[in-house]
């Protein structure tokens, strides 16, 4: 090793391994902190010092890949799986992926379920610029005393503005439904829906642990009836099939919610799920084209990824 060779590597051990800054390095070894950035350069080019992603990490960034490319996505992002509480783990991804990508003043359309739920609680906590949220269904209220909370909590930090859908999700008749679309409130909302910057939506299985069926949305006999159709999950209340196309299903005619149809033409669709529960859902969602970026875990990407390659 010639003398050069010798201080480019004193430089790269000092800035890496004992993690000295650049100032001190040149102090410690008298040269201008201008060769020390040369040096450290060199020391890459050279091969002194050798970057390695961890595999774990090189793992879910070759799976997000492989999902953008199978799924036409505009991106996914993908989490370690952990063994319990898989949604709010998904949640607190969701919420940092949606601020990361989110301008001042936008509007974001939030869905129906516990994932999306928890989404907004997450992010509504650590928001620091002023956006507007906008429900996509009819009878979405549990928003409301999160971003109270958030408001009480830090006085300081905006309190999102929120856009209800005045009406239940759920009514008695289709001609009620009808008229509530009618209704100027309820067109207004559906209006700032469609021009919003960033939709996210949960991705419901077709069993019992379904936000839907847990909140007495459906009875035992409609979960079953829905099966035998062929549903497999549900975005906004809808349910469809292994192949996205939405069930003929009575209960969608008396729906307050946001059609799958309006849905594909919405700006930066996310879909937050996961779970080995969900995956013929998320899968379907997929080829339904419902979905512009995936949030999940790693263990249900594997599987989607696994089940289109058979």
């Amino acid at each position: 090793m010639d003398y050069e060779e010798n201080l480019i590597f004193k430089v790269a051990w000092f800035y890496y391994m004992e993690n000295m800054t650049q100032q001190q390095i040149s102090e410690q070894l008298c040269l201008s902190r201008m060769k020390v950035i040369k040096y450290l350069e060199k020391a890459r080019n050279l091969g002194i010092v050798q970057f390695k992603i961890k595999s774990d990490g090189e793992k879910r960034i070759h799976i997000e890949r492989t999902l953008m490319k199978t799924f036409g996505l505009k991106d996914a992002y993908v989490i370690p799986t952990i063994d319990s509480n898989i949604n709010e783990s998904i949640a607190k991804a969701a919420a940092q992926y949606i601020e990361g990508h989110l301008i001042p003043n936008s509007y974001i359309n939030v869905g129906y379920g516990d994932t999306v739920s928890r989404t907004i609680n997450n992010l509504i906590f650590s928001l620091d610029i002023p956006v507007s949220l906008v429900t996509l269904s009819g009878g979405v209220s549990c928003y409301t005393s999160s971003i109270a909370g958030a408001g009480k909590s830090d006085p300081t930090r905006p309190t999102p503005q929120i856009y209800f859908v005045p009406s239940p999700l759920i009514v008695s008749s289709v001609e009620m439904a009808e008229a509530i679309w009618e209704e100027k409130s309820v067109k207004e909302i559906m209006n700032m829906a469609e021009l919003a910057y960033m939709t996210v939506i949960s991705i419901g299985a077709v069993d019992e642990n379904a936000t839907i069926f847990r909140d007495n949305k459906i009875s035992h006999n409609e979960l079953i009836l829905l099966k035998m159709n062929g549903a497999v999950g549900d975005i906004l209340s809808q349910f469809y099939d292994k192949d996205g196309n939405k069930i003929d299903f009575e209960l969608h005619k008396r729906l307050v919610s946001t059609q799958l149809d309006t849905l594909k033409d919405m700006k930066n669709v996310i879909g937050v799920a996961g779970g080995p529960s969900k995956v013929h859902a998320i899968l379907g969602a997929l080829k339904g084209g419902y979905l512009d970026v995936l949030i999940t875990d790693e263990s249900t990407a594997e599987s989607l990824v696994n089940l289109v390659n058979k």
